[in-house]
């Protein structure tokens, strides 16, 4: 798997590498073949032609650590309803500990940059595309059945999922980045974050420093809470706050939402701050006062009364604010042809010849939708045609979250899960679990595709071979299928196991299901009530920003505010403490802080993740003795 490539006959004499010139920020201009020759040029040539790219080592580096990065996705977003990319956070890791292995005399040479780009697209896919379905889709099923899939459904289903995602965007990169040059400005400062760690030795080994002690210090901290530090913090509280403890205001130290919060930022933890507030401190002592709760009824209990307004707050202002970007929509569908007119050349270009090919997107696509119409019906008793329907629309609403993802740096995921439930409460009303899962295939495709794109601009900035570059990214399916869906089965053997977690996206698609399948009529008054008044506060929480700006900035974000009725306060109160500790970081150690605030915030959070899972996987161990 050397990808030693040929020399190009154009480089006769050498070329600067992706190191040796800036990225090409500024794009390129002409029609869209001189556009495609410009960038493989000025671009591609001197380095993607010249520098080892998919290897063994950068593939199978990327899968391992994609993998074990999965497991602090699925805890984060079990316990938080959060997930983080693992891209860039893996390409440091991988860049240390290559480093040392020269040093050690383990390995003869150091990855290339463009080695680590190709185990960034693995880690990725390993990471982040296997990983979100089983926190909301298929965590909401259990939910709402109390039985899990069959655990080789399961793994089918995540992994074909994972297959169409990755597929899906192989028109769109074409497209996107190579002739629309949508900007991505995540991937922009990823592939500004590479350059520095390959020019610049001491600042990235200082950064993998911060990374490792930050994920040892949280680990210790983790170990220290499960062999009393919880138990006893909890004891004393309780005595002092009395019912105020099991509405969950009370003080923990759980680092992995301080770490969060550094990351997340002020605007959005202050908004979950304000949230779980207004939601623990006053709308559930009233839900107790009117009778609808016993007192010190706890978080289990309270949860199912507070997530109805806070999901209608979300689902709301993710739809609305998704309609707001109704130019990249239409950019979207006027762009769909031009995208598949590029394969209808018979004379291949340059750039062709190392694109990758149509043909593999005919076929990820066609086998994706056999093998998931096949076990939605078997599985779930969803109908052949309702299946071929999901993966028709996860395509054109992949067009959108794909072009707002770069435009605008911004992926509605929750946006997509709700318009698909909505689209399939229609298509098949009162069938909660057609609902759920033909709205998974839709939302979890799409979200995919946005974040492998994403990886490919890195790739396309640094003059990378985007074939190869694919197939590093299917190659991490694999591996983080087994990964993520074990460790799941692992963490949440059961539907008592899950009420141990906050699961708010669980929650949240769980209760969309079931309001859109069973219909309002089931529900409680004060349930609807709330659902109404969510509503209107995030669609006030959207056009008040947009229209009376100067007036905005002072209001929550509907989605922290939202999300603040699904978690517990303190979870909230520690988003808003990590904010704080990044905002002081960044005014009074400006410097240092844009150089370690984000790998120190990322080794914190995969350091309690890590060790929580573990935690966790050694009490059922023990309760099974």
């Amino acid at each position: 798997m050397n990808c030693m490539a040929s020399t190009s006959p154009q480089s006769s004499s050498p070329l600067p590498s992706c190191l040796e010139k800036p990225l090409p920020l500024d794009g390129f201009q002409g029609t869209p073949d001189e556009v495609e020759q410009q960038w493989y040029d000025q671009v591609y040539l001197g380095s993607g032609d010249r520098m080892k790219q998919l290897t063994w080592r950068a593939v199978i580096v990327g899968m391992l650590l994609g993998s074990i990065l999965s497991l602090t996705n699925l805890y984060a977003n079990l316990k938080m309803g959060w997930s983080f990319g693992v891209a860039l956070t893996a390409g440091i890791i991988s860049f240390a500990l290559w480093n040392a292995f020269v040093r050690l005399g383990i390995s003869k040479s150091p990855m290339t940059i463009l080695e680590n780009t190709c185990m960034q697209s693995a880690a990725s896919s390993a990471g982040y595309s296997t990983g979100g379905t089983l926190t909301s889709a298929v965590a909401a099923l259990l939910l709402l059945t109390g039985q899990h899939m069959p655990l080789g459904t399961t793994f089918a289903w995540i992994f074909f999922i994972a297959v169409l995602g990755v597929t899906m965007a192989i028109p769109m990169k074409r497209q996107m980045i190579n002739i629309e040059q949508i900007r991505f400005p995540d991937s922009i400062a990823t592939a500004e974050t590479l350059k520095v760690l390959y020019s610049e030795g001491k600042k990235a080994a200082g950064q993998a420093k911060a990374l490792l002690y930050s994920a040892l210090f949280a680990a210790a901290n983790a170990i220290a809470m499960a062999a009393g530090g919880e138990r006893w913090l909890g004891t004393v509280q309780q005595h002092i706050l009395g019912n105020w403890y099991q509405r969950t205001i009370f003080f923990k130290w759980d680092l992995m939402f301080v770490g969060a919060g550094a990351l997340v930022g002020m605007k959005t933890s202050l908004s979950l701050f304000i949230g779980g507030t207004v939601c623990w401190a006053l709308y559930v002592p009233w839900l107790e006062s009117q009778k609808l709760l016993p007192a010190g009824a706890g978080y289990r209990e309270s949860v199912s009364w507070t997530l109805w307004g806070g999901t209608a707050c979300m689902v709301v202002a993710s739809i609305v604010a998704f309609l707001f970007q109704w130019k990249s929509i239409v950019r979207s569908f006027s762009s769909l042809g031009a995208m598949f007119s590029l394969s209808k050349k018979r004379k291949l270009t340059d750039v062709e010849k190392i694109e990758t090919p149509m043909n593999w997107f005919l076929t990820g696509q066609l086998i994706s939708l056999g093998a998931l119409g096949y076990l939605a019906h078997t599985s779930f008793n969803v109908p052949y045609w309702m299946s071929c329907i999901a993966v028709v629309i996860s395509f054109f609403l992949a067009l959108v979250v794909c072009r707002i993802t770069g435009e605008a740096n911004i992926t509605p995921t929750g946006a997509m899960g709700k318009v698909t439930q909505l689209i399939f409460g229609g298509i098949a009303p009162g069938h909660v679990t057609a609902n759920l899962m033909a709205a998974n295939i839709t939302s979890g495709a799409s979200s995919s595709s946005a974040d492998l794109l994403v990886d490919l601009k890195v790739g396309y900035l640094l003059g990378a071979n985007p074939r190869k570059q694919f197939i590093a990214q299917f190659s991490g399916i694999f591996l983080g299928t087994l990964v993520s869906v074990l460790a799941f089965r692992s963490m949440v053997p059961d539907a008592n196991a899950l009420q141990a977690f906050n699961a708010p996206g669980a929650r949240t698609w769980a209760a969309t299901a079931e309001a859109l399948g069973m219909g309002f009529s089931h529900l409680h008054s004060i349930k609807v009530l709330s659902i109404i008044a969510g509503g209107i506060l995030g669609l006030i929480l959207v056009l008040i920003p947009r229209y009376i700006p100067r007036t905005g900035k002072w209001l929550p974000t509907p989605i922290g505010f939202g999300l603040a009725w699904a978690i517990q306060w303190n979870d909230s109160f520690l988003f808003f403490t990590g904010a704080v500790l990044g905002w002081a970081a960044d005014h009074l150690f400006k410097a240092k802080s844009r150089e370690y605030k984000v790998p120190t915030a990322s080794g914190i959070i995969a350091g309690a993740a890590l060790t929580g899972m573990a935690i966790l996987m050694f009490s059922i161990y023990q309760a099974a003795l």
